[in-house]
């Protein structure tokens, strides 16, 4: 049996390719450990720092065709894979900081608006702009998460109706449901997520 542990990132990667779920797990074992830790460093939560560092995998396995021989496709120079998954980690935590803060300035603002009496049209636009904001992160979930979630909260179906639709069961749509909130409530705030939703 292969020692995978003494294997380069690159025979490493060569594996991937070819779905070696061995070598995904030795590549998972190699750098979650210090990719979480830049991710808490910069996040300081530990369940935004989980998320980021397990999308990271996940996208690494969703494009591990890309990955034969080392090389990226149509690239002739060989692939640092923990730059590579670094960078996406880095890039993943700026997007999520980013997407914080544009939540935390739209949640500032509707708890202003009573209060302060904002003309309707200044508030019609922020709605506007409040709603493809949550429309772009729900489009973002995985496919049938985003099917849950929508199934869920925009057409009012319980989790047995999903469970029937989707022919899966209903302890998997309570399971995409509680990943999908997990996913969205740092990005976009729970209440947000609810007067949207009401809104709909």
């Amino acid at each position: 049996m292969p020692v995978y542990k003494a294997y380069h990132d690159n025979e490493l990667l060569d594996l991937l390719n070819r779905e070696d779920h061995l070598a995904y797990t030795e590549i998972f074992n190699r750098y979650s450990a210090p990719l979480y830790a830049h991710a808490y460093n910069k996040l300081r939560n530990e369940d935004d720092a989980h998320d980021v560092v397990q999308e990271m995998f996940l996208k690494l396995w969703d494009k591990r065709a890309r990955f034969g021989d080392g090389l990226t496709a149509g690239d002739e120079r060989k692939i640092n894979l923990a730059g590579y998954l670094f960078t996406g980690v880095r890039n993943a935590i700026f997007d999520m900081i980013r997407h914080r803060n544009v939540a935390a300035a739209y949640e500032e603002s509707f708890l202003k608006f009573d209060t302060q009496h904002y003309p309707i049209a200044d508030y019609l636009i922020r709605e506007k702009q409040f709603a493809e904001l949550i429309e772009k992160e729900i489009a973002a979930l995985p496919p049938r998460m985003r099917e849950v979630f929508e199934l869920s909260r925009k057409d009012n179906l319980s989790y047995k109706e999903i469970a029937l639709k989707m022919n899966i069961a209903e302890s998997t749509v309570a399971d995409q449901m509680k990943k999908a909130l997990k996913i969205l409530r740092p990005k976009i705030g729970m209440m947000m997520i609810a007067y949207y939703l009401l809104n709909q």
